[in-house]
């Protein structure tokens, strides 16, 4: 397939039309200032359906807290600089207390969900996941439980013995609200094949997906790009995620964020930048129209190149994300609360406003 003249294409962006992938190739060789106008223009035409013509004007964020409830994992992905084995001293496995403690600190910062990822601990079983989410449930029903990767299920999946779909249905009456994006880096088995050999392939995390969404359990997906992926790849990336939404309908939002490779095994010999970064947020927006929401990632570009992303075709700010501990490991360690999040919201010149994983504004 020929891509469009310049004229032609701008005007299908302006329109809400989808572009193909020969389309997305050649928007990427464009000035990131046209990249830009593109991409909000996009926003704009997303968020006005959901907030009443206004939707332009909000720049949403969410109050919630990242808990790793362990660092054992067995599958040592070489962009990864938090994993431990069981031979670690620096191991653990979070105690019920210990996510008591946390709760009661985002419920008192008025939190409304925490993102609770971890290894692929091969030990710990069935009983153990599903008496901690009863125990989340009933004790903070006012909290959304956003947790477990795709990939993390198929480890559950495999280590428990037992059929993808029963064990995310019983996750999911144990007390599951929502399943993060993560372990999704870029959906190419050539990349993931070099990157994280041992984690589950590009078709295995969109079964997860499929199957997460035809329960009725809503998701995120994301890109870990900048590293040993070409432009086409994450373009190919974007494209399966796009066909995927157009099967199931479960994501709610898209994140990007850039590859951080200090203290991790995969080197690179140019780390991306800012405005590589931009170009594929703004390229995300434009490619993924069906996919309403796309969040700014200041936790891997800083505060001052989050605020700068809202122009970029984002329309979120994340999360207060009051711990986070993988992308902190890999060297950053980047911090907000909320109201340094408003600030910067306003100060770019939109009203923030509060929401929860399903987008609803709470304020």
């Amino acid at each position: 397939m020929v891509s469009l003249n310049r004229d032609a294409l701008t005007e299908k962006v302006f329109n809400g039309e989808r572009i193909s992938s020969d389309d997305a190739i050649e928007l990427y060789r464009w000035p990131l200032e046209e990249l830009g106008v593109l991409a909000n223009a996009r926003r704009d035409l997303a968020k006005a359906k959901s907030y009443g013509g206004s939707g332009r004007e909000i720049v949403t964020y969410i109050v919630d807290r990242n808990i790793n409830y362990t660092n054992v994992c067995n599958v040592y992905c070489k962009f990864c600089a938090f994993y431990r084995t069981e031979k670690d001293e620096d191991h653990y496995v979070l105690s019920f207390e210990q996510f008591d403690e946390k709760l009661d600190e985002l419920s008192a910062a008025g939190g409304v969900q925490i993102l609770m990822q971890g290894g692929h601990h091969p030990k710990l079983g069935l009983e153990w996941y599903v008496d901690l989410l009863h125990h989340i449930r009933e004790k903070y029903p006012h909290i959304n439980i956003h947790g477990f990767s795709p990939p993390e299920f198929q480890h559950f999946s495999e280590t428990f013995k037992m059929p993808l779909r029963e064990v995310i249905s019983k996750f999911k009456e144990a007390g599951l609200g929502s399943i993060p994006g993560g372990g999704g880096e870029i959906l190419v088995d050539r990349v993931r094949k070099k990157i994280s050999p041992l984690k589950c392939d590009s078709d295995q995390w969109l079964e997860v997906m499929q199957i997460a969404h035809e329960l009725g359990l809503k998701s995120s997906a994301t890109m870990m790009f900048g590293h040993v992926e070409t432009i086409e790849e994450r373009i190919e990336h974007l494209q399966r995620i796009r066909d995927q939404q157009d099967r199931s309908g479960g994501f709610t939002a898209f994140i990007c964020w850039t590859f951080q490779p200090k203290h991790t095994v995969l080197r690179v010999k140019n780390p991306t930048g800012v405005a590589e970064y931009l170009r594929t947020q703004a390229l995300s927006r434009i490619f993924l129209d069906n996919i309403e929401n796309v969040q700014s990632s200041w936790v891997t570009q800083g505060p001052d190149i989050g605020q700068v992303a809202l122009r970029y075709g984002a329309n979120d700010f994340g999360s207060v994300m009051m711990e986070e501990n993988v992308v902190s490991s890999a060297g950053t360690a980047f911090r907000l609360n909320a109201g340094e999040i408003e600030s910067l919201i306003r100060d770019a010149g939109y009203e923030p406003r509060r929401r929860n994983n399903w987008y609803e504004l709470l304020n």
